[in-house]
């Protein structure tokens, strides 16, 4: 046997600065193998793939025997198994092995064995780590004993089908989904943190609330949206428009399929080409779904001679742009094959390009107050550069690249937005400013963005004539407030958990009559709100009122308005609110009046 070197404890693939973030991976890779020994024993002829560390926990995949099928009470026994395992003082020994070693160790394991062809072709040190009478293939990272595990700290929650490798065409295994933390309050807390993300998830409350819905026929990733859910994309895109106005943005509109020539010319077919729709027509001319609106824009602005004093010249639309995103990356609105943009594009000159930004800027800041996301202490902004290590990533000159990266940095730093650089994360044609939000759970998203561009135009061959007559080429700025409408909308819905501000709930007022009586002053009510562009709805049923009041909070309503006796005979209305405050009775022009200054963010004189 060759030299063996022991060791209990290995970095994991780097240096990690938190130390409680590198005891907390070692537990759970620690449980990772825990997992894995209490497997085997069930299910002896089990083939064992990875293992590793994942966000609040570990994984492990398996190739079952044939004909097992793992069940909850399968995922009980293995905790149980693991909890009894934390009890004993059983090390975790790690030691080099060579090649030849590794082989026999694991020849009854063929994934390991790919593995093992992979890392001493790649030149990697093979090391096999023990504890108890489990050994396994791996790079280390572990708690020195299994009595350092808390056996109350950790559990085992689902099982997912995951395809060796990621890779479709390989076999489908068996995931085995664990949580770890160090205490058993952490524990608990994320457990109930996860619950309240259930209630919240978009999927779940946009059949709730009637927001869209997907269809076999039609295919993955192509949601479609009710009048309720329509109701609230246009009132985004109503609402970004509105605030974009006054800085003079025109609406234009584009076909949704293109040459590939254009692509090619704009660079996206070279990074881009594997994830677009081809669509082949009668002739020979190969045509693509469009994945993005700017090449397009920029032939608007190639139409016709450019001067100076045309610039800056500023283009938006709301369009759908379609990529072919893999199957098992489609999730509800966050991941989709039809992705609707809020986009925008901006030409002008290099002297143009902080003011332009600082306008967007103020759009952003002023539609994410509407919602109540823009703070100091939740918000902050990437700025995205290039990574100077991976030049090959990056089209176009270091110069104007260095240009585009020090305009965005003093920009952030005028409008006094938290920023910091972040390295690697620029588009391949320019850098750019991405706008991160926190949600209600405390979750990161990534939503607006600002991107600069000097490449596009030149690529092109944009031009404008200077005051001094000479051709010059103008810069392109990408922005989008909202970003894909559908992935906004599925935050939007779950930090809200359905109860919109009144500016984008589908539904703003619903009116409801006591008695069959009533009927005809609440549907004359309910007309008035409409011809208002208020969005109102008539619950003229036989249901008692008990009951269409708690329908309308389960919609989610902000405000219903009761008519009975006392309200025809006074001619008013009885409003009260979803959150079970009675605002009291009043005209219909003073409850269109207070509507319509919330929905412009004003103050109500109720």
């Amino acid at each position: 046997m060759d030299s063996v070197t022991i060791f209990y404890s290995q970095e994991n693939g780097g240096i990690i600065a938190n130390m409680n973030e590198e005891k907390l991976s070692a537990i759970r890779h620690s449980l990772a193998h825990l997992l894995a020994t209490a497997v085997l024993e069930k299910y002896p002829d089990t083939k064992l793939a990875i293992g590793p560390v994942i966000e609040n926990g570990f994984y492990y995949d398996f190739e079952f025997p044939a004909g097992v099928s793992i069940t909850p009470e399968d995922l009980k026994e293995f905790q149980k198994r693991m909890k009894k395992l934390t009890n004993k003082e059983e090390p975790f020994v790690g030691r080099e092995i060579s090649l030849k070693e590794a082989r026999e160790m694991f020849a009854g394991q063929p994934y390991k064995l790919e593995l093992i062809d992979e890392f001493s072709k790649e030149g990697q040190t093979l090391t096999a780590y023990t504890n108890g009478n489990f050994v396994d293939l791996c790079r280390g990272g572990h708690v020195n004993s299994t009595k350092e595990l808390n056996p109350d700290a950790f559990a085992l929650t689902h099982t997912a089908g995951a395809y060796w490798r990621g890779n479709e065409k390989n076999k489908m295994l068996t995931r085995i989904y664990g949580l770890a933390f160090e205490t058993r309050e952490e524990l608990d807390a994320y457990i109930a943190h996860q619950e309240e993300a259930k209630k919240r998830d978009h999927r779940k409350l946009g059949r709730e609330l009637d927001l869209f819905t997907f269809s076999d026929l039609v295919g993955p990733g192509l949601p479609l949206f009710t009048p309720k859910g329509t109701a609230m994309r246009d009132a985004i895109i109503e609402k970004i428009h509105g605030m974009q106005k006054k800085f003079g943005y025109h609406n234009v509109s584009i076909p949704h399929i293109t040459k590939k020539e254009l692509y090619e010319t704009s660079g996206h077919w070279e990074k881009f080409g594997d994830e677009l729709f081809k669509v082949k027509g009668a002739s020979d001319t190969e045509f693509v779904m469009k994945p993005m609106n700017c090449p397009h824009h920029t032939q608007i602005y190639a139409s016709r001679p450019r001067s100076y004093r045309d610039l800056p010249i500023r283009y938006t639309e709301a369009t759908a742009v379609y990529r072919d995103e893999q199957a098992g990356e489609l999730l509800g609105l966050s991941r989709v094959r039809s992705i609707t943009q809020d986009d925008g594009h901006i030409f002008c000159t290099i002297d143009q390009i902080e003011q332009e930004t600082e306008n967007i800027i103020s759009v952003i800041r002023e539609f994410y107050e509407s919602l109540g996301m823009w703070s100091t202490e939740g918000s902050w902004v990437s700025l995205s550069v290039r990574d100077l290590e991976t030049p090959e990533k990056y089209l176009g000159d270091s110069t104007h690249w260095d240009m585009a990266e020090e305009i965005l940095e003093k920009v952030a730093q005028n409008e006094s937005v938290p920023y910091k650089r972040v390295s690697g994360e620029a588009a391949f044609y320019g850098p750019k400013l991405d706008f991160m939000f926190k949600d209600a759970l405390g979750r990161e998203r990534q939503l607006a963005t600002i991107q600069l561009d000097f490449v596009m135009p030149t690529r092109f061959s944009l031009e404008y004539t200077d005051e001094q007559g000479k051709r010059q080429t103008p810069v392109m700025i990408h922005r989008a407030i909202a970003g894909s409408l559908e992935r906004f909308l599925a935050v939007i819905i779950e930090h809200f958990a359905g109860a919109f501000p009144l500016w984008l709930s589908p539904l703003q007022v619903k009116v409801l009559s006591i008695g069959a009586a009533h009927k005809e002053y609440a549907a004359k009510v309910c007309a008035a709100l409409r011809e208002t562009d208020i969005r109102a709805e008539l619950d003229d049923s036989d249901e008692t009122l008990g009951k269409k009041i708690r329908n309308v909070k389960l919609e989610k309503v902000p405000y219903f308005i009761v008519i009975g006796d006392q309200e025809m005979a006074d001619e008013q209305i009885t409003v009260e609110s979803r959150d079970q405050r009675k605002i009291g009775m009043m005209t219909v022009d003073e409850f269109i009046r207070n509507m319509k200054a919330e929905i412009a963010g004003k103050s109500k004189q109720w």
